[in-house]
């Protein structure tokens, strides 16, 4: 058995499938030594909409994990997703007292620029420092020591529904785990795949999953906005359904084996075999056919993304380009047509900075899961912005044991 200290596990819970990624870490070195994975049964669109389901598919992810790695998984960073993501930018200023800007001048100015009006069914996932500015000098990563009067920050506050926060973590304690953290799927698979020249330089994440497509960006080292589109592989997926008539499971086989979005290269003599439902053996069709169903949607899905870009006013903020990871990045033509709408360089996106089990992480499939345990050997000692925690009882009682200790 392997010291628990030491382990820290990434939990993708997806539309599609829940992934567990098993991490040993020591200093900087990140060691993959497990990984699990489970088809999702009780999400829709990166949203617990089946606790029981859920529970039974981490459950059987974990194991697979636990068994590959040969450790007992107790702990695990979470991933989230979903159509109810929304990130913000705010201001914050404050007067500095003292000679020099110290680490409670920063984390005054946060709480300064994090005190916004948020509707009570919201819960902040993450708050996100952008650039400091000291005395009107603006592109301070980190102001601490520096001579000042006047210290402001700009931050992205990422935000999401409490009852979808707090199903994850419920589905988590029901299967047996302590979710250390909520971590946004985008930012976690940006620690993956992203190097930090091209997050200097200013990309793009657009992570492809089975409900949602979550895109990031970044620039100057630090994230610039964040949006979650409720269109993915599933729509893919349905569209072959009606397209060709035939049912869901099916249809996805076919997406899997056959699957490609860009009719122009498609031979006139490629076919493919539909299953026929009613028993009378296999159907074939040109596979031009399902390139013209696949084409439009994923066009779509892109031109959507590129209008979130240009409406947050980032279309300069794109300079290196856009980065694809998530399981229906892998469709035949995906990246073709991400250049021709975006009009830049765009490659796929696949876990770097690790050792260990590579060859059986190195899709951008698992890009989240490894980008879950990255964050989480990176982050684990920070824990200020650390989603609530759901147990109200425990926290009321140990209030109370702490008022009484007072009074003793």
């Amino acid at each position: 058995m392997k010291n628990q200290e030491e382990i820290i596990v990434g939990l993708d819970i997806g539309t599609t499938k829940i992934c567990a990624v098993v991490s040993e870490v020591a200093g900087n070195d990140v060691n993959i030594i497990g990984i699990g994975s489970h088809p999702s049964v009780g999400l829709r669109k990166g949203v617990v909409v089946n606790i029981e389901s859920t529970v039974e598919s981490i459950k059987k992810a974990v194991e697979e994990a636990e068994l590959m790695a040969g450790c007992e998984i107790s702990s695990v960073y979470a991933g989230i997703a979903g159509g109810h993501i929304t990130g913000f930018n705010s201001n914050g200023i404050i007067a500095i007292k003292g000679d020099e800007i110290t680490q409670a001048d920063v984390d005054r100015v946060i709480e300064a620029a994090r005190a916004v009006a948020i509707p009570m069914d919201r819960e902040v996932i993450h708050v996100l420092p952008q650039e400091f500015i000291v005395d009107g000098e603006p592109g301070i990563n980190n102001p601490v020591g520096m001579a000042g009067v006047r210290l402001e920050v700009r931050i992205h506050i990422v935000t999401g529904a409490v009852a979808s926060a707090q199903n994850i973590i419920k589905c988590g304690h029901k299967a047996g785990l302590d979710v250390c953290n909520i971590i946004l799927e985008p930012i976690a698979s940006s620690e993956a795949v992203m190097s930090p020249e091209e997050k200097e330089v200013g990309t793009g994440i657009i992570d492809i999953g089975g409900g949602t497509t979550d895109l990031a960006i970044f620039s100057g080292n630090n994230i610039k906005h964040t949006f979650v589109l409720s269109l993915g592989g599933n729509n893919m997926t349905n569209d072959i359904s009606v397209g060709l008539r035939t049912p869901m499971v099916e249809a996805e086989k076919i997406k899997l084996k056959y699957g490609t979005c860009v009719a122009d290269k498609v031979k006139n003599d490629e076919v493919i075999e539909i299953s026929d439902i009613s028993g009378r053996g296999a159907r074939k069709l040109p596979r031009q056919i399902l390139a013209e169903i696949l084409e439009p949607r994923v066009e779509e899905i892109f031109t959507l993304m590129k209008r979130e870009i240009l409406r947050a006013g980032l279309k300069d903020a794109v300079k290196g380009g856009i980065i694809l990871t998530g399981g229906a990045s892998l469709l035949e033509g995906v990246p073709e047509i991400a250049e021709s709408v975006f009009e830049l360089p765009v490659r796929l996106g696949t876990p770097r900075g690790i050792s260990g089990l590579v060859d059986v992480v190195n899709s951008p499939m698992h890009a989240t899961g490894v980008g879950l345990v990255l964050y989480g050997s990176k982050y684990q000692a920070k824990k200020k912005f650390r989603i609530r925690d759901t147990n109200i009882f425990n926290r009321i009682m140990k209030q109370m044991k702490t008022w009484f200790m007072e009074i003793i």
